[in-house]
């Protein structure tokens, strides 16, 4: 099957890709995260991504981000929530609905989201966001499933992938500094 696969970071990809291609797919990699603030952050996620595409052999299609469209149509209204809140169900709804017009628009058999192989996101929740958006075109992969995690963690490792420390948004940069803090 030829197959889109939505990519939140070079560092979740790994396992993903690897376990596709060894499923006999064909993998084309969609960066598609217009919730990712900084925009520095946005680049620097992006150039792991195609270093591990490189690494792989795979393409990589970089959608159009519109952060200011993201804060309007997802996070407005929203930005207090915690991290894991209501806003998140909302912000993988804006990156798969994207992904699923792409591969529909470009002749692809399936797409599928690099976000479950995080023990940190919920399999079921995305599974029925995607399925909502393409049906039996959206492929369900619980990719932190046979070690998973570790397996993409190992990857990025090998390949000195650049490591981000929050989800993506402003509100979970927020977050993440706010528990860095209560830690110490």
């Amino acid at each position: 099957m030829k197959i889109l696969l939505h990519a939140c970071c070079g560092i979740c990809a790994g396992h993903c890709v690897s376990t596709l291609l060894a499923q006999g797919h064909s993998v084309t990699l969609f960066y598609s995260n217009a919730n990712i603030a900084p925009h520095e952050e946005f680049e620097k996620r992006l150039a792991a991504l195609q270093r591990l595409a490189e690494h792989f052999g795979v393409p990589v299609i970089v959608d159009r981000p519109d952060h200011g469209e993201w804060l309007e149509q997802v996070a407005k209204g929203f930005e207090n929530e915690p991290e894991r809140g209501a806003r998140c169900p909302r912000c993988f709804g804006y990156s798969l609905a994207r992904t699923a017009n792409f591969a529909r628009e470009h002749g692809f058999d399936a797409f599928t989201t690099t976000l479950t192989v995080s023990p940190h996101k919920n399999s079921p929740m995305i599974f029925a966001v995607g399925k909502s958006l393409g049906g039996n075109a959206f492929l369900e992969e619980d990719f932190k499933k046979k070690d998973g995690f570790k397996n993409t963690n190992a990857i990025a490792r090998a390949l000195e992938l650049y490591r981000q420390r929050y989800c993506g948004c402003e509100f979970s940069l927020r977050d993440a500094l706010k528990a860095s803090r209560e830690r110490k």
